[in-house]
């Protein structure tokens, strides 16, 4: 055999197309019944590729990875991976926040000229069980076989959505060969919340305009308040920063500084209620005003009432378990590569896309990456000779 890439998502699709367009034979096993199974549920929310911003700007959605990432994201960066979908036949749009999107909203169109353009074989069922000496052991559907590549690509994915093909079983086998791993974590993730029951009405509510605040992370973004926690963009954006240590605050009234907050508050009540004076005052009602109730009781007076509202305490429980997440962070470290991402434990195997160690948050940033880390582990497993 003498091309093997391993895992049919994004980073192995494109390995395994860089790799028939050096002229390498391609076999591309994948674990699943079907291709690209986390990819096709992406699209279900709209297939965000990627996103149009300066390349300065975009490279720090990978904090400290932004540096190792550079030369891959510079030669297949956004305007790549723009390219790249319109030659797969797909119409294009930015959104107002610069996210590109395929004009469909759906991955299957995407996917299934793509897999139209490859010549690669596909086998599918072969599931990757570790190393035997210098040979990789399969389980496939006509029993166990050992393989010996000349060369080989493995984009297996992270350890999240793992009925998707992103298990995380590779872990233990990479370690024993003598691969430095950092330890996997979610990211993108939802956390967990011990509601009351007066908020059950407001479960599957997206909370639109507030700020959130963790650390020195601040958006504006909405979230949505589930049976579990809370989820969903704004969430996300601020889930490093919290999975880290930070508190969650939230600003209910981002227009309004404190002192206009305060000002509006000692407007006289009479007899209205509080929450009808948090209505009429500030238009604070529905999930913001539940929030408010939910996080902030016994709620303060005058000042201190303002103060909640521009800064409520989240009172979160952890994150939600990592196979729930959008991604996860973590796994082959920098150092257990080379510059071409090949490891240095076993030579003439690369590695592409989440199982490396790197994150980055929801946004077009993830699948960008993935693609690009894929296509730089192709054209040097390319040129591998061994």
């Amino acid at each position: 055999m003498d091309a093997l890439v391993i895992g049919a998502g994004p980073a192995g699709l494109m390995a395994a197309e860089v790799l028939e367009q050096a002229g390498r034979r391609v076999v591309i096993a994948e674990a699943k019944p079907s291709p690209a199974r986390k990819l096709l549920m992406a699209g279900k929310s709209g297939l965000n590729l990627t996103k149009a911003e300066p390349e300065a700007e975009f490279l720090t959605g990978y904090a400290e990875a932004a540096e190792w990432l550079s030369p891959m994201l510079t030669a297949f960066g956004q305007d790549g991976v723009r390219t790249w979908a319109e030659g797969l036949g797909q119409e294009l749009f930015t959104g107002s926040s610069g996210r590109v999107f395929p004009r469909s909203m759906k991955a299957s169109p995407l996917l299934r000229a793509w897999l139209g353009r490859l010549t690669a074989e596909m086998r599918l069922r072969w599931r990757w069980q570790g190393f035997d000496g210098t040979a990789l052991r399969f389980d496939m559907p006509d029993g166990a076989r050992l393989l010996a590549p000349r060369v080989t690509v493995l984009a297996l994915g992270g350890g999240s959505w793992s009925r998707l093909g992103s298990d995380a079983a590779w872990l233990p086998w990479l370690a024993e060969r003598g691969v430095e791993i950092a330890p996997l974590q979610p990211a993108n993730m939802g956390f967990r919340v011990n509601w009351s029951p007066h908020m059950a009405p407001h479960f599957g509510t997206p909370v639109k305009g507030c700020a959130l605040v963790a650390g020195d992370k601040q958006v504006r973004a909405e979230f949505v308040i589930s049976e579990k926690g809370v989820e969903g963009g704004g969430i996300y954006a601020v889930s490093r920063a919290l999975r880290e240590g930070a508190e969650l605050r939230l600003d209910l009234m981002p227009d309004l500084s404190a002192e206009e907050v305060a000002g509006r508050l000692l407007r006289p009540r009479g007899k209205t209620s509080l929450a009808n004076h948090l209505r009429k005052t500030l238009g604070l009602t529905g999930a913001r005003a539940a929030l408010l109730n939910e996080w902030g009781r016994p709620l303060p007076k005058g000042a201190a009432l303002g103060a909640l509202i521009k800064a409520l305490p989240a009172r979160l429980a952890g994150p939600r378990p990592m196979d729930e997440a959008i991604s996860t962070a973590g796994g082959v470290t920098r150092a257990a590569l080379d510059d071409g991402l090949m490891l240095r434990a076993a030579p003439g195997v690369f590695c592409a896309g989440e199982m490396l160690d790197w994150e980055a948050p929801t946004g077009g940033y993830l699948l960008t990456a993935c693609l690009a880390t894929g296509r730089w582990a192709g054209q040097n497993a390319a040129r591998w000779r061994g």
